[in-house]
């Protein structure tokens, strides 16, 4: 698997999280991919996936169903 290469991300946690939690997970969006990393360990390795499948994800969670693929 390739390693992607990310200018610095500008992480951000969701509006739902509160000010001070740290038990979210936060994401950062680059030109083709979503980072994301577990807001309680910063400094570990993060995850990517592409705008497609972050969509799909949300789509999913916001309507407490996963979606299966044809």
């Amino acid at each position: 698997m390739k390693e992607a290469v990310l200018p610095e991300p500008k992480w951000r946690k969701s509006s739902y999280s509160e000010a001070s939690a740290n038990n979210c997970v936060e994401v950062a969006t680059a030109d083709h991919l979503i980072a994301i990393r577990d807001s309680k360990h910063p400094e570990l390795p993060w995850a990517t996936v592409s705008h497609k499948t972050w969509t799909a994800f949300t789509d999913a969670v916001g309507t407490s169903r996963p979606r299966r693929e044809p």
